[in-house]
């Protein structure tokens, strides 16, 4: 059979949809002007050159006390994009308020847990009347582990250069090497760094109060604890240069030295 009578070749599939979970940040709107807090958000980063800068952030709508149409959602996503901070939805709020935001393009979210699963497109049911789901069968007691045991720290040996982002999901994070300026280590658990921490290192990622960060040569960017952070000028007395570990004490950062 000649080239030119050959069949053509089965074209590849041009996507696919996958469903996945994400960590994202959840920005409590406690005034719902966009000329309060976006000039508020632009100052705290300003401090902390480069935290957070493109990252997605969800809108938490539940503390707003005001009417929907007093809330300019588009002039709020407009300025946070401005200072480089990109809304992807909302959370929470009053059918009425999340309508309002879905107006201005941003769409409601809604927490979900299990690992990636495929989305088949040609299997997606067509009607919008939800089925009641067969029950669960009953789940395996759980084996009693040792206090301290979960899922193994992520380890890495070599430093982590300016623009990098590291995230240790659901385990703690140690660090071999320098963290650079610019860089930023996050971790859901406990951060150790084992050399200069000059970058941002985030703890506690799931609300971990008791999350603490370490560092042999403690002089960071932004140090922060589940959600509570303080930059490199607000960090008071803490032995910049020395062996530190930070940790929370109710809500106040402390800084405790180490050896």
């Amino acid at each position: 059979m000649s080239a030119a009578s050959r069949p053509p070749a089965a074209r590849l599939e041009p996507f696919r949809l996958r469903g996945a979970n994400f960590n994202l940040l959840v920005l409590r709107l406690l005034d719902h002007r966009a000329e309060a807090v976006v000039p508020a958000l632009g100052d705290q980063f300003r401090r902390a050159p480069g935290f957070l800068r493109f990252a997605p952030i969800v809108i938490g709508l539940d503390d707003i006390q005001a009417q929907p149409a007093e809330v300019d959602f588009a002039a709020l996503a407009q300025g946070l994009r401005a200072i480089e901070i990109v809304p992807v939805g909302t959370t929470g709020g009053t059918p009425e308020m999340r309508n309002a935001a879905m107006g201005a393009g941003l769409p409601p979210l809604k927490l979900a847990g299990g690992k990636e699963t495929d989305i088949p497109l040609a299997e997606a049911p067509v009607s919008t009347v939800a089925e009641p789901a067969p029950p669960l069968p009953p789940a395996p007691a759980a084996e009693p582990q040792p206090a301290g045991l979960g899922r193994p720290s992520l380890v890495v040996d070599q430093p982590v250069r300016a623009g990098q982002r590291i995230w240790a999901q659901g385990t703690d994070l140690i660090v071999i090497g320098t963290v650079n300026p610019g860089a930023e280590v996050i971790a859901d658990g406990n951060i150790h760094v084992y050399g200069r921490l000059l970058g941002r290192a985030i703890a506690g990622g799931q609300s971990e109060m008791g999350a603490r960060v370490f560092a042999t040569h403690f002089e960071p960017e932004l140090v922060s604890i589940a959600g509570y952070y303080a930059v490199r000028d607000g960090l008071g007395n803490a032995p910049i240069g020395k062996a530190v570990m930070a940790r929370l004490v109710g809500e106040q950062m402390r800084f405790d030295p180490l050896g």
